[in-house]
């Protein structure tokens, strides 16, 4: 392989490296459950009670990422198709990555108190449609970075490089900034560095200039070294684009595999992404961790991660995509069914010790299981959905494999949002999450395992 196309695929994992810390920091480990802790103090403060409290602010946590998720849902096609007409992707990269760098910033801002549970709740889904949509953009770079029997490798690489970013991002986060709100320290027991003051949980929130920091510097190899694809440029014509991608849409019942790949992603991908922004809520709000503990969980994850994506590309290289995608979707089933079994004092009605740390120790055994399989996951979807397209269409096809994956994000933290205050519980709201990745791994079998390449 060429220098150039070396530093090519370089570039492109930069993006991952980049770009996992809203995952890992704002969505799952520190942000997302010091939303929870600030959104219950605020509900306790209003006369529930504690499990009451825990579980209605996991509900306002859901209502936000469905209009984030309903939103990305609406618009990712067309701006594919538009993307592909024109022949520009790069371009939405940079739109997008504002988005994101102005959303993830502003996270400073939501200070102690539970005033401001609307104003997080819209920053944080400002940055988090940046993310989604950049992503589609660079996604759509993928299938000109290698011959397709290499992709999956490339493509796990890929998240395997991300995660690694994200663990290394959480790592710092948690030694240098975000504060145990008993002590004030951080995890090597120091005070939060930069003069930050921890009764105001500055350390915390730190976690957002951070992350659009971080993003900013790592970026830079990508902006440098990824170049748009040598194809036609031509001007907008909106009537062009959208006849484009309503063709692409009818053609659908015409391409069976890629229609029942699409339905698969639709489930089993958000119920990931739900289990995701819903891992932190849940450890904090049913098992009462801290933020600090919540960040050693996140670790233990994103090693299995950094791992799994890894072996999960020589495993796409060497047995295909689909495989690797049904085994890690019944992983899933097996952990969130252990979740919704556990708290402080049983599993499926058998006793645990409180004070014996068994049900920390099960959880964070799901932490790792939910990394590895979700890394692994994750990493081979992108590639059998490259098994499903061409270069010239890869932005319009990206955009339908984000809408069928937002349509269902919008639906798992709906369901989730919905189950949880009729059943006041926080386990039973993640129920829904089972069904789903169930109808994800049926589906999963009228695809065909080398997509339309056979």
């Amino acid at each position: 392989m060429a220098s150039s196309d070396r530093k090519r695929i370089w570039g492109w994992w930069f993006f991952d490296w980049a770009s996992q810390p809203y995952n890992t920091l704002l969505l799952t480990f520190i942000f997302g459950p010091y939303f929870a802790e600030i959104a219950r103090g605020y509900y306790m403060a209003q006369g529930l009670e504690a499990d009451a409290a825990g579980a209605a602010a996991q509900s306002y946590w859901a209502y936000g990422l469905t209009a984030a998720s309903l939103t990305i849902a609406v618009l990712a096609p067309f701006l594919g198709a538009i993307a592909d007409g024109t022949g520009r992707r790069l371009v939405w990269v940079w739109v997008f990555s504002a988005c994101y760098v102005v959303g993830s910033y502003g996270l400073w801002y939501v200070a102690p108190g539970g005033d401001q549970l609307f104003f997080a709740v819209a920053l944080f889904g400002l940055g988090f449609i940046g993310m989604e949509f950049a992503t589609i953009f660079t996604n759509a770079l993928m299938p000109s970075l290698g011959d397709h029997d290499d992709l999956g490798e490339i493509s796990g690489s890929g998240f395997a490089f991300g995660y690694l970013g994200g663990l290394i991002a959480l790592f710092l986060m948690l030694a240098l900034f975000a504060e145990n709100s008993a002590t004030g320290k951080t995890l090597i027991g120091i005070d939060p560095i930069l003069g930050l003051d921890p009764e105001a949980r500055e350390g915390t929130r730190a976690v957002g200039p951070f992350t659009a920091i971080w993003f900013m510097v790592f970026m830079i190899p990508f902006f440098l070294w990824v170049k748009e694809p040598k194809t036609q440029r031509t001007k907008l014509d909106l009537g062009r684009a959208m006849a484009s991608l309503k063709e692409l849409v009818a053609g659908l019942r015409y391409r069976r595999s890629l229609s029942a790949y699409l339905l698969s992603s639709l489930f089993y991908r958000d119920a990931l992404n739900a289990l995701y922004g819903f891992g932190g809520v849940y450890a904090s709000g049913v098992l009462g961790w801290e933020v600090q503990q919540i960040g050693i969980f996140g670790i233990v994850g994103a090693v299995a991660a950094v791992l799994a994506s890894w072996v999960g590309g020589k495993a796409d290289k060497k047995f295909g995509p689909k495989p690797v995608i049904g085994f890690c979707i019944v992983v899933l089933i097996v952990v969130v069914s252990v979740i919704v079994g556990l708290t402080r004092d049983q599993i499926f009605g058998i006793l645990l010790d409180p004070a014996s740390g068994a049900s920390d120790t099960i959880l964070f055994v799901c932490g790792a299981l939910i990394g590895a399989a979700g890394g692994a996951l994750q990493a081979a979807s992108r590639t059998l959905m490259v098994r499903h397209t061409t270069p010239d269409q890869a932005t319009e096809a990206f955009g339908l494999f984000a809408l069928s994956g937002k349509v269902a994000s919008f639906m798992s933290p709906a369901l989730i949002g919905i189950v949880t205050a009729a059943t006041g519980s926080q386990r039973w709201g993640m129920t829904p999450l089972i069904g789903m990745f169930a109808v994800g791994l049926v589906l999963l079998f009228f695809v065909r395992a080398r997509g339309e390449l056979e």
